[in-house]
């Protein structure tokens, strides 16, 4: 494959000398939007009458050579790099991507986080039972009320935290201690 500019675009050319489109080859769209950019830019410098500014051309020349390079990743073949300002051809083997390790996930330590979320079951079944039963001596409604209040309170934490890896087990223990409250709230109202 060689990468050559024809006016303003740049040109993929097979080894039997056919153009071939970059999307077929399944080139990135963002590789194909900077080569077109590229070729823009050699296609205005080489319009130009003035006398060719050296820093400029080695500047279009490297970013020309990284296009070849990076082109030479996603085929993963050589790719020749022919420079249209100082008509040079380059062969660019691009090395491999590095492979990337896919991190073991930790074990879960359930013993832990069940000890945890049974003992903040316990507490907070406690602490609504508690408000439940102060409540309900007064009126049965306003105990009904205050456990939904409490738990309307709960929810949007709860829900937050259930995909957190320490504070889960925390949602699980709450959670369920709402629920169990729910529960014993048929008890302490008759």
């Amino acid at each position: 494959m060689e990468l050559r500019t024809n006016g303003e675009r740049a040109e993929l050319v097979a080894p039997d000398e056919g153009v071939v489109d970059p999307r077929v080859l399944d080139v990135p769209d963002d590789l194909i939007i900077s080569l077109t950019e590229w070729a823009q830019v050699v296609a205005a410098m080489q319009r130009t009458d003035a006398p060719e500014d050296a820093s400029a051309a080695v500047l279009v020349s490297r970013r020309g050579m990284q296009l070849a390079d990076r082109l030479s990743s996603v085929l993963e073949t050589p790719v020749r790099y022919h420079d249209p300002l100082t008509g040079e051809v380059l062969f660019v083997d691009a090395a491999p991507a590095p492979q990337r390790q896919t991190p073991q996930p930790e074990p879960t330590p359930w013993l832990t986080g069940l000890t945890v979320s049974a003992l903040l079951a316990v507490v907070t079944l406690s602490a609504v039972l508690t408000l439940a039963i102060t409540l309900s001596d007064t009126s049965a409604l306003l105990a009904l009320g205050a456990n939904v209040v409490v738990t309307a309170g709960l929810a949007p934490s709860i829900w937050l935290a259930r995909r957190v890896l320490i504070w889960r087990w925390v949602a699980l223990g709450v959670a369920a201690g709402l629920a169990l409250g729910w529960v014993a709230m048929v008890f302490v109202l008759l």
